[in-house]
């Protein structure tokens, strides 16, 4: 695989001609930036921008002053390649907070595995209606911490109006989800993306993850996806590493609240 390569074709394909992740979004582009705006349970940010030493200024500015207006919470979804230099700095000194740092991650789904099972007593289950996604967010809500109502609410309105972009699945184990995960598929795309992969702490360390993955490269594969694409935290990317996944950068999140 040619990194560079392969970064150039997901610029083009996920950030700069990227199309709504919800149905209640759309894509916009405002001179040098992409950005996605939709409802307030949408993901609303920046998506790409090509701007250098004079132009960062002026659209860091319009992209505050249009999210303020609508009064959404936004996120500039920085990558370590994106210019200028100080983008981040930039984006601090506009009021924009950075999250943790994460590993953008790749591998072209002919090379992984597709055979790694979960372990005994734990089944993989496939999510196809609301009942399904309740146990998806029970399980992002205990592994995180953090509330999914907005995640329910992207996923419930997805899985009825487009489920072919979507794939989840939960881990099961007895009548207890222990981890669960998704794919977001594109038509057109050479690129389907790998979310969630939160397991509970004390089923850890027992193969559940990997074979979430293997399920949906199982599944990519099927569909002739090219490559799968994570955003991967410390704790997921030495497994993607041992699995075939290379790194091609780091993305940051800067979010503003409205």
């Amino acid at each position: 695989m040619d990194h560079d390569e392969v970064l150039a074709l997901f610029d083009r394909q996920l950030r700069r001609e990227a199309p709504a992740d919800s149905p209640g979004a759309r894509v916009e582009r405002d001179g040098p930036v992409v950005r996605q705006v939709g409802g307030p349970d949408d993901w609303n940010g920046v998506l790409w921008s090509g701007l250098d030493e004079s132009t960062a200024g002026p659209a860091i500015a319009a992209q505050v002053r249009y999210f303020a207006g609508l009064g959404r919470d936004c996120e500039w979804k920085l990558y370590a390649h994106d210019r200028p230099a100080d983008l981040g700095d930039r984006l601090r000194a506009a009021g924009f907070v950075p999250e943790p740092p994460e590993s953008l991650m790749v591998a072209p789904v002919r090379d992984l595995a597709t055979d790694a099972d979960p372990p005994p007593g734990v089944r993989l289950v496939p999510v196809t209606g609301p009942a399904g996604v309740e146990l998806v967010v029970r399980v992002h809500e205990a592994v995180f911490g953090t509330s999914a109502t907005r995640m329910r609410h992207r996923l419930l309105a997805r899985l009825a109006q487009d489920p072919d972009s979507l794939v989840m699945t939960v881990a099961m184990a007895g009548d207890t989800p222990v981890s669960a995960a998704r794919m977001e598929l594109t038509p057109g795309k050479d690129f389907a993306g790998l979310w969630g992969g939160g397991t509970l702490p004390a089923w850890r360390g027992r193969g559940i993850y990997r074979a979430l993955v293997a399920r949906r490269a199982e599944i990519a594969a099927a569909r002739r996806v090219r490559y799968l694409q994570v955003d991967a935290t410390v704790q997921s990317s030495p497994i993607l590493r041992r699995l075939g996944f290379a790194v091609l950068g780091t993305t940051t999140p800067y979010v503003r609240r409205a």
